[in-house]
């Protein structure tokens, strides 16, 4: 019992740092200026150090000391968390587009008639050849955290289920296993809370004070401290490697050493057991689905619901990973309570699922249409597009620009410039834009109008709610079905094949699940993409997306 409550704080802590990377994406994707596709092929990088050892250590299993091994693992997953927070101290301060004059930059993106406009803006910035390199070994530190991660997970999962279920009784092993699986999804649950915490601070909070912040976190802009977590979840990780060094080896009675030429055998022995490879083969389409929603379904509910990045992981934190822990806890009670046969556990699977397909259909059509943003997804009225073409012709404005903000006319505009605005009104006091007047592209009753600073949202948030029930639901049913799942694949194998059969599970699961599907789900993402930041003439970090097809696809 103890090592189930000492594996549960690994598993916890482990995927506190990998739910932590899922929370912070959409940050990290505005601060390096990263496509959907690059930070999904981040995401699922672990996959690759874990997937070249991972069949190979658990055939080893039962012949190693399995507790050493987790706790060496686990030193290593702390390491590769303490590096992903590398690049933010090695990097200048982050820098925006802005309309008031500061420290860092004497320029603004008002619209000047003087013939100035807002040219030397620091979006313009020369894109020299350092610059591009500096992007490229940021990216490089991360891709190397991530396999360090990778293969420093290897031994954990596998290794902790085998050797519960080794000395657990038949009847209580489900129940161990049941709490362990809950504990492991309140991981990533804990990391989108602490996500939501940490993007509040601002990225540079180490680096500036707080006068010189001009952004609230609701500006599309703003950039949350998404390095700060890592150090904390780094260090959980190394406190709860602690114990496996002292935990004993405790191994049943062998008949005899099982050489390495046996591998291929048994490889084949468990490939060909029907139950075993449909089973996994189920478990990898839900896990791909699962791992392209966790990695993005944060970002889905900032674009579509006009949330901050903070709030967008409370949501997920709070509701619907609790909920996947609920049905998980459901699923092995269940089991428990009625001792179910392998067949019933099929019959049970298969009940969980059906329902939660009934359930998610109707998320297709709960969502908000793009906001209207002018020269990108509007080009006015019949009556003023003529204007809409000529109003800021005479500002100069940079292409680059971008520091949206909403017209009285309820239409975005990327930048003051754009919106033909020449005067912004500050509170002097924080420093802050109060709103934008003068702007001939807005009319008010023929005059020109005013724009306050932000986005202007997609303005369906009453749809928010009902989204997020009917995903928490759907997410509860489908939960169901991972400890019976798991016990039609441990009482179907032959009972020395456990360690191995586990391990042969996680690499099918990770070469087709976990590994593709963050790249297949940021690809989609990107085709939905309307208008990309350009950084050294190449498509960024995407400013708007198509939502309907966002969503749909």
């Amino acid at each position: 019992q103890f090592f189930v409550f000492c594996h549960g704080l690994l598993q916890l802590s482990q995927l506190l740092i990998s739910g932590y990377l899922k929370s912070t994406i959409s940050t990290i994707e505005t601060r390096y200026g990263l496509s959907s596709q690059t930070t999904g092929l981040l995401t699922s990088f672990n996959e690759v150090g874990n997937t070249l050892l991972i069949v190979l250590l658990s055939y080893f299993g039962s012949r190693v000391h399995r507790p050493r091994f987790i706790g060496c693992g686990a030193i290593l997953v702390s390491l590769a968390g303490f590096l992903m927070s590398l690049p933010h101290f090695i990097t200048g301060r982050y820098e925006y587009d802005q309309s008031i004059a500061s420290i860092f930059s004497n320029t603004t993106d008002l619209c000047r008639v003087d013939g100035l406009g807002a040219i030397g803006n620091v979006s313009d910035e020369s894109c020299t050849h350092r610059t591009a390199k500096e992007n490229h070994e940021l990216l490089l530190i991360m891709f190397v955290a991530q396999v360090l991660r990778g293969i420093g997970g290897v031994p954990i999962q596998p290794f902790g289920i085998s050797y519960i279920d080794d000395f657990a009784s038949e009847r209580n092993s489900p129940l161990y296993l049941g709490i362990l699986f809950s504990l492991t999804v309140i991981g990533p649950g804990v990391a989108f809370m602490l996500g939501s915490a940490m993007l509040r601070f601002y990225v540079d909070i180490d680096k500036v004070t707080g006068e010189e912040i001009q952004l609230t976190n609701k500006d599309p802009r703003w950039v949350g401290a998404w390095w700060l977590g890592y150090l904390i979840a780094a260090s959980l990780v190394a406190v709860s490697a602690v114990p496996y060094f002292f935990f004993p080896r405790e191994m049943p009675k062998e008949v005899g050493w099982v050489k390495a030429r046996h591998f291929p055998v048994v490889l084949l022995r468990n490939l060909r057991h029907p139950v075993y490879l449909l089973v996994v083969l189920a478990q990898v389409n839900l896990s791909a689905m699962v791992a392209g929603l966790a990695t993005f379904m944060g970002k889905f509910l900032e674009r579509q619901f006009s949330l901050t990045a903070s709030f967008a992981n409370m949501i997920i934190g709070a509701v619907n990973i609790p909920g996947a822990m609920v049905g998980i806890v459901v699923g092995g009670a269940i089991m428990k309570r009625f001792q179910m046969s392998l067949r019933q556990c099929g019959a049970l699977c298969i009940l969980g699922m059906f329902l939660c397909v009934v359930l998610a259909f109707p998320l297709f059509f709960l969502g908000c249409p793009t906001q209207k943003v002018a020269g990108v997804t509007y080009s006015g009225s019949s009556e003023s597009e003529y204007h809409a073409l000529d109003c800021n012709l005479q500002c100069n404005c940079p292409e680059k620009a971008y520091n949206p903000i909403c017209g009285s006319d309820s239409i975005e505009y990327i930048s003051p410039c754009y919106a033909g605005c020449e005067v912004v009104n500050i509170d002097a006091v924080k420093n802050t834009v109060l709103n934008y007047t003068y702007c001939s592209c807005i009319l008010e009753n023929g005059l020109p109008g005013s724009a306050k600073p932000g986005t202007c949202g997609t303005g369906c948030s009453h749809l928010l709610l009902p989204f997020v029930v009917l995903s928490c639901l759907a997410g509860i049913l489908a939960s169901t079905s991972h400890t019976p799942s798991f016990m039609l694949i441990l009482r179907s194998v032959q009972p020395e094949d456990k360690s191995f059969a586990v391990g042969m599970q996680f690499m099918l699961l990770r070469v087709l699940a976990w590994m593709p599907s963050p790249v297949l789900f940021g690809s989609a993402i990107d085709t939905t993409c309307i208008l990309w930041e350009k950084k050294c003439d190449k498509n960024a970090a995407c400013r708007y997306y198509d939502n309907d097809l966002f969503r749909h696809r």
